[in-house]
């Protein structure tokens, strides 16, 4: 919870820096810089998510309990996705700042939240994987950091990869332009890797 706590403020230095800075009514700015950041505090939260299970030594008691381990899978991945939409929801304190100075396009900054919210939901599908498949939460943080990073280049090495570049799909959503494209390209890659952590985890039960 603390990592959203230093989001949230970090998400004050950018609503100065990205609207009340030059005198605009476009909240929805603030999310260019916020979804960089994201890029390493979703990492850092979901690193511990399996690793930290073996770290301790609790592993097991996941592979024993009564609950499936899609269920305990699923479990994880909304509680995170969860503090994001309450994180989201506490950064509209800065849209009734902006109230006061005139009144911002609703349909775009409600199109940026949807984005930024699929965002972190492919990056949360990620992570999670890479914590599944290391026994080691630092290692799983910098594989998921590195991963999202090695993507922000994509579109520059090739045009038929760009596809992949999560961060670059959203600048779409700051538009207001409700990318259906992007929208499926997000649902697609967090169920490929929710299902990829479902398998890698039913794979280690079985041979426990």
């Amino acid at each position: 919870m603390y990592l959203y706590g230093l989001f949230l403020a970090m998400c004050s230095v950018f609503f100065y820096l990205d609207v009340v800075e030059y005198g605009s009514l476009q909240f929805e700015n603030m999310f260019y810089s916020a979804s960089t950041i994201l890029t390493f505090i979703v990492p850092i939260l979901t690193m511990r998510m399996f690793a930290e299970e073996r770290k301790l030594g609790t592993e097991q008691l996941l592979y024993t309990s009564p609950k499936s381990i899609s269920s305990i899978v699923m479990g994880k991945f909304l509680a995170s996705l969860f503090v994001v939409f309450v994180t989201e929801i506490c950064t509209l304190f800065y849209l009734a700042i902006l109230y006061f100075f005139g009144i911002p396009h609703i349909q775009t900054i409600f199109v940026t939240l949807l984005g930024f919210l699929m965002l972190s939901m492919a990056y949360i599908s990620f992570g999670m994987f890479a914590s599944s498949i290391t026994e080691n939460q630092i290692i799983a943080g910098v594989i998921t950091i590195g991963f999202f990073i090695i993507t922000w280049f994509l579109p520059s090495i090739s045009p038929i990869l760009a596809p992949l570049s999560l961060i670059n799909m959203f600048d779409k959503f700051p538009s207001g332009l409700i990318a259906i494209e992007e929208i499926v390209t997000y649902i697609t890659f967090t169920v490929f890797f929710v299902i990829l952590t479902i398998i890698v985890l039913q794979r280690k039960k079985s041979l426990k």
